[in-house]
This record gives C-alpha cells, structure tokens and sequence, in this order.
C-alpha cells in the first residue's frame, strides 16, 4: 500500500499551477509585445520590398546615364582649326 503525503502532494500541486499560470503570462506577454511591435512598424511608414525593388532599379538606371553623360563630356574632342582668311592680294 503506498502512502501519499497530503502536504507534499498539495506543494507539487501548487508548483504545479504556478508554473502553468507563469506560462500563460509568458505567452500573453508575448501576444502584447508582437502586437505593440506590429503598430509600432505600421505607424512608421516603412516601404514594402517591391517599393524598394522598383526604385533601387530607376536609381541603377539614372546612375548609369549619369556615369555614359559623364563620358561623353571628358571624352576628348575633335577641335577643327578655324579657318584663316586669306591674305589680301596686292594688285599689281
């Protein structure tokens, strides 16, 4: 016949409990924080990631222009003499 010890039985009982009620604090806790976090993210106005995507690719774009721009104008240039006009000529 095994004998149980009421007192004993009634503190791992209440550990137990406690634990259990801590879990569920721990859990709700969390729910709070994602939620709080989740409106905090919303209220900043943040770009979603094709928004990005789609300016990353126009700024590549005008970067690449600037830079051909910018080659264009260091590229030397072909400078033609200017004509001389011809001496007068003296009658003889």
């Amino acid at each position: 016949m095994q004998s149980r010890n009421k007192p004993l039985a009634d503190i791992s009982n209440l550990f137990a409990n406690a634990v259990g009620a801590a879990k569920g604090v721990g859990d709700e806790l969390k729910a709070v924080t994602r939620s709080q976090a989740e409106k905090f993210v919303a209220d900043m106005d943040l770009v979603t990631r094709e928004e990005f995507d789609v300016l990353k690719a126009r700024l590549d774009t005008a970067l690449s222009e600037i830079e051909a721009l910018k080659a264009q104008q260091s590229a030397p240039k072909k400078t033609t003499k200017p004509r001389r006009k011809p001496a007068p000529r003296k009658s003889s």
